[in-house]
């Protein structure tokens, strides 16, 4: 099969596609065909190195396909329509392949109102917009600033809070106020105001500049793992490690369908045009997913 790899650290020209053999499951493990799967910041991040490791590095943690083969204990049909998430900055294969093999309690049912394409951008996403949602504990009426609101993690950060009844400020770019009060947001900001929230949900990644827009004692959720900023003022500062939750994915899957939920693909690309889907990502900009498709 084909599978798209890192041996070298670099730019978007470091990204190879490899004749890789098709993984086996093992028990509690499910084999995915995979018919499209999403290519996030992450991916670039393996590329270039950020994360270190060394061999072979597979890129690719979203996947939407059917169940091909089944493990041992493995509560899957061969033949389900599925999405998953496989965690990891150092795995030998990845999503980014024809078949990808994921333990059993990662795997949701595929959304039925979604094709692959746009259900491939929902599981990293989404679950860790969830997860750091969740890391807040706000009560419904509390006042919560979500930062790169119109990002991928930020517009389903948004759509989540909204959908929890949490009072939701968007805060992006000026040209994105029509797209961030669309996913639910009630307030747009093209910056914050100190003190002037509950709770950030700091998708842009903006540290300590997020953290001073946090009221005393409330609390501060960044999405890099181990990178949020040192709590002052009684700020309660955590960072999600997103979870491969299949539980928690099929929560997800189920709002989609119902609506409260939305997917945005920006791009489509073959699984062999990988470096193009790379060098777009890099130049920044992108409204949505890009999306591979083997």
């Amino acid at each position: 099969m084909r599978a798209v790899v890192v041996t070298e650290f670099g730019g978007p020209e470091a990204v190879r596609v490899v004749d890789a053999a098709v993984p086996e499951p093992g028990a509690r493990q499910v084999r995915i065909k995979v018919a499209a799967a999403a290519l996030n910041p992450v991916d670039a991040g393996v590329r270039s190195g950020v994360f270190g490791g060394t061999g072979v590095l597979g890129l690719g943690w979203d996947v939407a396909g059917t169940v091909d083969a089944v493990g041992e204990g493995a509560a899957w049909q061969v033949g389900e329509e599925v999405v998953a998430l496989v965690y990891g900055t150092a795995k030998p294969l990845g999503t980014h392949a024809e078949y990808v093999v994921v333990d059993a309690g990662a795997v949701a049912a595929a959304p039925a109102s979604a094709d692959a394409v746009h259900a491939a951008t929902l599981p990293l996403n989404a679950l860790t917009a969830a997860q750091a949602l969740d890391l807040l504990g706000l009560r419904p009426g509390q006042s919560l600033l979500v930062t790169g609101a119109a990002g991928a993690v930020g517009g389903y950060a948004v759509q989540l809070a909204a959908h929890q009844g949490f009072g939701v400020t968007g805060l992006a770019r000026a040209g994105d106020e029509e797209l961030v009060r669309s996913l639910g947001a009630s307030a747009f900001v093209t910056d914050g105001v100190a003190g002037g929230f509950d709770a950030v949900l700091d998708a842009a990644v903006l540290g300590e500049r997020a953290l001073a827009w946090v009221r005393d004692e409330g609390a501060y959720a960044g999405v890099i793992p181990h990178a949020e900023p040192a709590s002052v003022r009684g700020v309660r500062t955590a960072a999600v490690e997103v979870s491969a939750d299949g539980g928690r994915l099929g929560e997800l899957v189920r709002l989609l369908d119902e609506g409260v939920l939305s997917t945005r693909v920006a791009e489509v690309f073959a699984l062999g045009d990988v470096v193009k889907a790379h060098v777009r990502l890099a130049e920044g900009g992108v409204r949505g997913r890009l999306v591979l498709v083997p």
